[in-house]
């Protein structure tokens, strides 16, 4: 949506302090990095001396007037790649390279923890792959699983800022994925100073009972509990400022846009809420009662922005968390005429499929049992891709090169005079 394109939400926010800059040097990761750059490079022109972006290949490789002072490199997302590590090392080596008389600019978005994986010394990629992986699967949040990755790297939680401490300033452009835009836990702060411990990450895993599985993980994270590798940095040295942050754009500029478009085609939006969480499957049947409890057939929307979780477990289906809530959300309006729920991810790739979302009537469900398929075994095996393909409802945009958390929509009326 374009109220969330990256390039303009940094033209919004632009920090004036920038346009004093002589010698600036750019590094820009995550899903809006593309976005992000292009429209920083506009304002800067020649004043970028050097700097690299980093993110998903297909705004990478679609950047077809990239600067010769830039170098775009693809990385690999949510899991991390050798090509991950390879990007990291050289924002690494770009930060380092700061002079006294150059100013950094980190552009910072969705996905960018992934996308700057550096293990610690004697941390495999297989380990944060395996452990990454297994968080994802218990349904943690982002925060814990931020809190865990944050502790295994060298790039993260305030990292990146501490690399960059050679230059005069740093400014640091966040557009947050995270509900509420914690800066330690957006792209697991690789600027921002971080609150959490080796002890907190340890707990997490003991909390989601993956301490015995992952024991490389367990024994890293104890010696640094023990003190035997370096805390993140809590923002008390004196390189810290030098260091400004400022948050472009999040999830209110996502949920503000739906609600305009649907009252420019008629709906009366009754309802927006920011900040929804919990379980997928808990939420869209919280969303589908919401709307039905209209009570008549009036033109009305209810527009909530959040991230829930789905905790996958053993199940062997393939989903996402929007996918999941717009298919438990048809159980609860199935045989209603009129109504409907939308849900999608921002960023156009929900979960590990090729679509961002989905969308359901009051007729998926018998659309599903035609084809000999229930909603209730497709949501038990979180398998609510194949589920809203039979049933022709799977919202499909591509990648975005934004990400603002989601979207969910409830409609009634639909259709209605």
């Amino acid at each position: 949506m374009t109220a969330c394109e990256p390039g303009s939400l940094v033209r919004r926010a632009w920090p004036d302090e920038l346009d004093t800059s002589k010698r600036v040097v750019l590094i820009a990761v995550g899903t809006g990095s593309v976005g992000m750059a292009r429209a920083a490079l506009g304002l800067l022109g020649e004043r970028v001396v050097r700097g690299v972006v980093i993110g998903p290949d297909s705004v990478i490789g679609a950047w077809a007037d990239r600067p010769e002072v830039i170098e775009a490199m693809g990385a690999d997302h949510p899991l991390a790649t050798d090509r991950n590590v390879a990007a990291a090392e050289r924002a690494l080596a770009v930060a380092q390279g700061c002079g006294c008389d150059e100013t950094l600019l980190t552009l910072i978005s969705g996905g960018a923890s992934a996308y700057l994986t550096a293990p610690g010394a004697g941390i495999g990629l297989e380990d944060i792959r395996a452990v990454t992986d297994a968080l994802l699967r218990s349904g943690a949040t982002i925060g814990a699983l931020n809190c865990v990755r944050k502790h295994l790297e060298t790039l993260k939680g305030g990292a990146l800022a501490r690399a960059g401490q050679g230059a005069r300033a740093h400014w640091s452009l966040v557009l947050s994925d995270v509900l509420g835009d914690p800066l330690g836990v957006i792209g697991s702060g690789p600027t921002a100073p971080d609150l959490t411990s080796f002890g907190d990450a340890l707990g997490v895993l003991r909390s989601r009972g993956l301490l015995e599985a992952h024991d490389r993980v367990g024994a890293y994270l104890a010696r640094g509990e023990a003190g035997e590798i370096e805390e993140t940095s809590d923002g008390r040295e004196a390189f810290w400022d030098r260091v400004r942050h400022r948050v472009v754009g999040n999830n209110a500029a996502a949920v503000g846009c739906a609600a305009a478009t649907l009252e420019g085609i008629g709906f009366e939006v009754v309802e927006t809420r920011l900040g929804v969480t919990g379980d997928a499957c808990e939420v869209g049947r919280a969303l589908a009662r919401r709307v039905l409890a209209q009570g008549d057939d009036r033109p009305r929307a209810v527009v909530w922005g959040g991230e829930t979780t789905v905790t996958v477990g053993e199940a062997t289906g393939l989903g996402g968390r929007s996918q999941e809530l717009a298919l438990a959300a048809a159980g609860d309006i199935e045989g209603r005429a009129g109504v409907g729920v939308i849900a999608f991810g921002t960023d156009g790739i929900d979960g590990p499929t090729d679509a961002a979302g989905g969308v359901v009537d009051g007729e998926t469900g018998s659309r599903l049992r035609l084809r000999g398929v229930e909603v209730g075994a497709c949501l038990a095996e979180h398998d609510s891709h194949r589920g809203l393909g039979l049933a022709g409802g799977l919202i499909r945009t591509g990648a975005s090169g934004t990400n603002v958390n989601d979207v969910m929509i409830g409609l009634i009326g639909i259709g209605g005079e």
